[in-house]
């Protein structure tokens, strides 16, 4: 069981149900929950995807995980670390576990006995949205726990969806999904921006990813842009390889400009 934070999220490869991360996004220390200790469940398979092959025996049990993040968040409360987030990631999408639901529920309950001052987050490629009580659940949620969902937006044509998230998942289909969601509930999208096969996306696929973005802005729920570069080894390298900061910066700028033109007002954060 991890007691300190560390700097990548090996030990949820070993059966973890819960592994402490430093986390660029999260602004410190973040609690992941790993609700697939045995192997990599996910309906993407992208080729920047930090989850290397595995295979254990382990298994999944609210009484572990309980136990597990109860450890983790006295541990690093004893070392006077305030924990900025208990993040629904770990080897796949959080939201295709049948356990989803209630370990949402326990892990709320315990966060807001222990550390209140600690953000619930889920993070999800929006696989799950093609679930009807799924996503009613998430939308009550953010509103009844303050739950906040960071959804995946990579690509804005299907053309550069193929290449970055090899999902078997139609690219309108999902980007209605999204659209269906983001409509009545706030999100943060986080958008991946790497080179694949040494090619980083074309100037269409930017137009594109901004003219969706915008669009997604202007239903007024979407809290913040988080566009981050790749930083930890992936399976398949050197097929994904990090984007230039000035790539991370132009692109940023880029969208920017595209909001600040239409007087949508929308943070935008990189992370490289």
């Amino acid at each position: 069981m991890t007691i300190f934070p560390v700097e990548n999220h090996r030990n949820r490869e070993n059966g973890s149900l819960i592994y402490p991360v430093y986390s660029r996004r999260s602004g410190g220390l973040s609690i992941g929950i790993n609700l697939f200790p045995d192997k990599k469940v996910c309906a993407f398979n992208c080729p920047y995807c930090e989850v290397f092959p595995f295979s254990t025996t382990g298994t999944f049990t609210m009484e572990t995980f309980k136990k597990e993040l109860m450890y983790a968040i006295n541990s690093v409360q004893y070392h006077s670390i305030l924990p900025q987030d208990i993040c629904f990631s770990g080897n796949g999408e959080p939201t295709l576990s049948p356990h989803f639901r209630k370990v949402v529920e326990v892990a709320r309950s315990i966060q807001k006995k222990v550390t209140p001052e600690t953000r619930l987050v889920v993070i999800t490629c929006g696989a799950g949205l093609f679930q009807n009580e799924i996503f009613s659940y998430l939308r009550k949620v953010i509103v009844s726990y303050g739950l906040n969902v960071w959804l995946k937006l990579d690509a804005g044509t299907e053309e550069w969806y193929r290449i970055i998230n090899r999902s078997a998942i139609a690219f309108d289909k999902l980007i209605a999904k999204i659209k269906e969601f983001v409509q009545g509930s706030p999100v943060t999208l986080q958008t991946m921006l790497c080179s694949i096969g040494g090619a980083l996306p074309s100037e269409a696929e930017e137009a594109a990813w901004n003219e969706l973005a915008l669009e997604m802005a202007k239903t007024g729920n979407v809290k913040q842009f988080q566009l981050y570069g790749k930083l930890r080894p992936s399976a398949e390298d050197p097929l994904a390889e990090a984007a230039p900061e000035s790539y991370l910066e132009k692109r940023a700028k880029s969208l920017k400009q595209k909001l600040i033109a239409t007087g949508v007002e929308v943070p935008v954060a990189v992370y490289v």
